[in-house]
């Protein structure tokens, strides 16, 4: 955070000094007690402090407040600022923040790819900039305050995964970041529970038209069939469209699967460039290309491009391929599972060493409420319409796949069971050497966590 005074932000949101001095100076801030963790902080505190023993030790603090507080034997190192409205003063200060930052900031939202898409974008740009990113996948309401705050004069430019939960998650990130560019990589079907349809899902994604400015540009997957439902007729901004098989901005082809990544000849404005991209699937030269797009509207060369890509790391359980149980080829893609990121992850199955005996092991897909039903039958569907030899379901709801496999392919042979023990078991007896084992679920299940650590081992 750029230091500022007391004074300052008093001026900002037209408090009155209470208690204290004007040039204490500000490193962080906060809006519940839990978030403060550092001396020099301001505090917009909603309620009376209970335990002020609990905040001694980040003295010295500032609070903002629009309530009479008590103070007795607790006036060295605390500044207290008056304000007729908490919520609007809060508001004032975060928007004059981010005022004060001019820089290219990236906003990543989509149902599966965000993490690996600003991860690389967050790879190509640091070359040449300072930048601001989201931590892992903490992309929750709480974060945004400290990636605003984060962000600082050295910060030369900044993305962040928006992700949905609910209907106005995105709404809210952008009040903190006001996004120059907004990717949609792809809407599939996801926290149904809260969006409660399809189309309500859809529309919190398109939220992202909304939070861009009116001269912002909008990335999207142009092969992507729910994102072609966005409405944009009244989007002001630009639309940059990638995409594999549809008529794009950015658009690859000639894709090849290697043992480095996925191959691809990226095609802009008449002009073709072979790129390299470390990670398999076609979804992930999808990525790549929405990454390409956004780099490319704040000033990286294709040819630029092409180089820094080839030092790009993949994610850790992200259709991540290694050796491991009985030396059968085990593809980890443990992180999340969704409708979307199965077809991903089986497309990818089906692409690798088609000679050998394919298994697939499938968790739970969460977030779902009352679709849980529907949405597990469906990705049955999508295993059945694969190439899968051995399907293992892990989880009563995952058991909704392996019956809706059962009716519709003879062919694959089916289990389904209730954690990882039998079906380790089952493993270890039908894996070798011309296997290829897909673990596929999702990084809260323990089932699933347990069991790929068993197939990553390579002595039974």
């Amino acid at each position: 955070m750029k230091p500022l005074t007391t004074g300052y932000i008093r001026n900002i949101i037209s408090g009155k000094l209470i208690h204290g001095k004007d040039d204490l100076l500000i490193h962080h801030g906060a809006y519940r007690l839990k978030q403060v963790r550092h001396p020099h902080t301001i505090l917009f505190l909603k309620r009376n402090i209970v335990r002020w023993d609990r905040l001694k030790p980040y003295f010295p603090l500032a609070i903002v407040t629009e309530r009479e507080m008590e103070i007795t034997g607790l006036t060295e190192g605390l500044t207290i600022i008056k304000v007729d409205n908490l919520q609007e003063s809060y508001w004032e200060f975060i928007n004059n923040y981010r005022a004060s930052i001019n820089i290219p900031v990236i906003a990543v939202t989509g149902t599966a790819g965000k993490t690996t898409t600003k991860e690389m974008i967050r790879h190509l740009l640091s070359f040449s900039r300072k930048v601001a990113h989201t931590n892992s996948t903490n992309n929750s309401r709480t974060a945004h305050l400290s990636y605003l705050l984060g962000m600082d004069e050295t910060t030369e430019a900044a993305v962040f995964e928006t992700a949905v939960g609910a209907p106005g998650d995105i709404t809210n990130a952008a009040a903190y970041l006001k996004p120059t560019i907004g990717i949609i990589t792809n809407i599939g079907e996801h926290h149904l529970n809260y969006c409660k349809t399809l189309e309500g899902y859809i529309a919190a994604k398109g939220e992202m038209c909304e939070a861009l400015q009116p001269d912002g540009i909008l990335i999207i997957n142009a092969d992507d069939q729910n994102t072609r439902k966005l409405d944009l007729k009244n989007f002001k901004g630009t639309i940059v469209k990638v995409g594999i098989h549809s008529r794009s901005d950015f658009k690859a082809s000639d894709i090849l699967f290697s043992s480095e990544g996925m191959y691809m000849t990226v095609q802009h404005k008449q002009k073709k460039y072979r790129m390299l991209v470390p990670g398999l699937g076609e979804h992930q030269v999808c990525n790549a290309l929405s990454a390409i797009a956004a780099v490319y509207q704040i000033g990286m060369s294709l040819d630029d491009i092409a180089v820094h890509f080839r030092s790009f790391q993949t994610l850790n359980k992200q259709l991540q391929l290694l050796k491991g149980l009985n030396g059968a080829t085990i593809i980890d893609d443990t992180w999340s599972i969704t409708t979307t990121s199965l077809r991903a992850a089986l497309q990818v199955l089906k692409a690798i060493d088609e000679g050998k005996k394919k298994i697939a092991v499938i968790g739970t897909i969460t977030d779902l409420g009352s679709w849980g039903y529907k949405i597990h039958e469906r990705a049955g569907e999508l295993i059945a319409e694969s190439k899968v030899d051995v399907l293992i379901t892990i989880g009563k709801h995952a058991k909704i796949m392996a019956d809706t496999v059962s009716q519709k392919n003879d062919n694959i042979e089916v289990h389904s069971f209730n954690n990882h023990i039998l079906s380790y078991e089952l493993l270890k007896k039908i894996v070798n050497e011309d296997s290829i084992v897909l673990i596929k679920g999702d990084m809260l299940s323990e089932s699933i966590k347990i069991l790929a650590t068993l197939l990553r081992k390579k002595v039974s």
